[in-house]
């Protein structure tokens, strides 16, 4: 039997999602307890990797196991025994070739830009002090959904066999003293938003032209892109699936 785990986390702790041979992972937190409470070892499987830092608001993995299992008291005994950081929101059984990963229809993620220095929110938003041009950002949003191949905004020697994303939705918007950005697609490539962010922030500043995004993806060279803005800022929001997997 296939059962799905909703969940969230603060990544700051982490290495990642995904296990690491020498740092700790939320992956491996999450199997640990999962085959302490079952009793047997349990593997699970993510419906992708975040980086060193990166938040999940919401995130779905899967584990298959022989056991009859109570969803909702397995819920509880995992929080019990999750550390602070790790939330589970849901475990409920789905059909047995569902896949976290490759059913996924689309993933949104969140990125927080601080206008102003706040000592409160520093492990959670990246601060920027210099005035940004944010109606120059807005155009370069617009600008991604003209391509399908975003290289350029990808880690160097990934595994990909392609560098293809249906982007559906990217846009910058202000809340409270803070310059929030969403992008949503089909799938995303490793680095890829801090990819897109640095990019734009270099827009923002005038050091990139709204038009230089043009050349930048079509060049599908990552030095040619801007920085990778801090992990500890991007947050994993969404994960869409069909309406017809749960049983």
């Amino acid at each position: 039997m296939r059962y799905f785990i909703e969940l969230s986390y603060n990544g700051s702790a982490y290495h990642g999602w995904q296990n690491q041979p020498t740092a700790i992972s939320v992956q491996e937190v999450i199997e640990k307890g999962l085959s302490t409470l079952l009793k047997t070892p349990i593997a699970i499987v993510g419906a992708g990797r975040t980086d060193a830092g990166v938040h999940a608001t919401q995130m779905f993995a899967h584990f298959d196991t022989d056991l009859e299992i109570d969803e909702a008291h397995l819920t509880y005994k995992l929080n019990a025994f999750l550390p602070k950081d790790v939330a589970i929101h849901e475990i409920f059984k789905v059909q047995p070739e569902t896949h976290a990963r490759f059913d996924a229809l689309s993933r949104a993620y969140l990125y927080r830009i601080s206008l102003k220095k706040n000592v409160f929110n520093v492990d959670a938003a990246y601060y920027v002090k210099q005035q940004l041009d944010v109606e120059k950002m807005q155009k370069a949003c617009r600008i991604l959904f003209d391509y399908k191949d975003f290289q350029c905004f990808s880690k160097v020697n990934t595994d990909v066999k392609t560098y293809n994303c249906d982007i559906m939705k990217a846009e910058w918007f202000f809340k409270d003293d803070e310059l929030h950005f969403v992008i949503k697609a089909d799938r995303f490539l490793r680095n890829m938003v801090r990819a897109i962010v640095g990019t734009m922030v270099n827009i923002g500043l005038g050091k990139l032209a709204v038009d230089d995004l043009h050349t930048i993806i079509q060049s599908k060279n990552r030095s040619e892109a801007g920085y990778s803005v801090p992990g500890h800022a991007l947050y994993l929001t969404e994960v869409a699936y069909p309406n017809d997997i749960k049983l």
